[in-house]
């Protein structure tokens, strides 16, 4: 067959199975998802998750599940006003505490807020908060076992001494080998909440932008059946599937070394992904843990399209920072000792 016939021959064929999707367009007077060659909902780009809504409602705003617009501006407004505030005060002497995260006068840390990029605008839908189950916007009460779990974490971390007494026991992200947000499920992280998503048939690609972590998801056919419940990964084994036009991803055998707001290893997320227009992907997700919430709980919010490409986040290569932080360390309590071993100290 000529290449010219067997184009045509693709042409039909696409046009036939695409019929269905475009005349529901039609009737409900909303442009068609952008299809892949192969007929699936085209949802590659790149992706942001940038917004100052956060996971779980305030406790000010009670049971108000919106904000009005008049409340959205307000908030935006804010969040601008205080980024301008700490880009141009005065320089200021980083001390040493127990955080990076927080500082004086709503200062990021020992980041300057300069690098940090948790976006200026509320989620598209002006929700107060990401979880839009249970209704109160909150996550759900945690069970004995989790509770029994979480103190069990803190007693060894008890056990292990100090955050600078080694390097095993600084958190993952301080070690670089694990950073929140990178899912699933996938969340704003404070800055490099981008996301690109690439397609093959059979495949979908998740590359994340902090600390470049890729997923690689099959797609529902014989032969990719979850691996066996002894096979553990950091990000858990996704296998998805097409529901009319949502894309639905399933993951679970985590390995629990990186806990979701102390989530175990039985851990099952279910996110599903939806071209809502043309730059926007409504991403939802729903958390399933037994052993840490009494119940499921879902959130959602929009992922914008922007402009590419993802630059490489390296995080540690190349410096020494942990290494240093643990020498600075001991340095310390070196001069410690030889201050309270001096003549004439009691």
């Amino acid at each position: 067959m000529s290449h010219r016939c067997l184009a045509a021959v693709l042409t039909v064929i696409a046009v036939v199975a695409l019929a269905p999707v475009f005349a529901a367009a039609q009737a409900t007077n909303t442009p068609a998802p952008p299809r892949t060659l192969w007929g699936v909902p085209d949802l590659q780009g790149v992706w942001d998750f940038r917004s100052i809504t956060p996971l779980q409602r305030p406790e000010e705003l009670a049971d108000q599940e919106f904000l009005t617009e008049e409340e959205a501006a307000d908030l935006e407004q804010e969040t601008i006003n205080r980024n301008e505030h700490l880009l141009n005060r005065g320089a200021r002497k980083t001390e040493a505490t127990e955080s990076v995260d927080s500082g004086e006068d709503g200062a990021p840390g020992f980041y300057n807020n300069f690098w940090l990029d948790r976006g200026t605008t509320t989620v598209g839908t002006r929700r107060t908060s990401l979880i839009v189950d249970p209704p109160n916007g909150k996550l759900p009460p945690v069970t004995a076992e989790g509770q029994r779990r979480a103190a069990e974490v803190a007693a060894a971390r008890e056990r292990r001494g100090g955050r600078w007494d080694a390097a095993e026991n600084n958190q993952l992200d301080d070690r670089c080998i694990m950073m929140a947000g990178v899912g699933p499920p996938m969340l704003n992280t404070g800055y490099n909440s981008t996301y690109q998503i690439v397609q093959a048939p059979g495949y979908v690609m998740i590359l994340v932008e902090m600390i470049h972590d890729a997923r690689v998801i099959p797609l529902s056919a014989v032969g990719r059946e979850p691996p066996p419940e002894v096979v553990r990964h950091w990000l858990g084994a996704s296998r998805g599937r097409w529901e009319g036009e949502t894309l639905v991803v399933e993951t679970t055998n985590f390995n629990g070394k990186n806990p979701l707001r102390g989530s175990s290893d039985k851990m099952r997320v279910i996110e599903r992904f939806t071209r809502v227009a043309e730059d926007t992907i409504m991403y939802r997700f729903t958390v399933e843990d037994e052993a840490t919430w009494e119940t499921p709980w879902t959130a959602e919010m929009p992922m914008r399209q922007i402009g590419g490409p993802i630059f490489e986040h390296a995080c540690h290569e190349g410096n020494y920072g942990l290494y240093n932080t643990l020498v600075g360390a001991r340095l310390e309590e070196q001069q410690a000792a030889e201050e309270a071993a001096r003549p004439g100290r009691d």
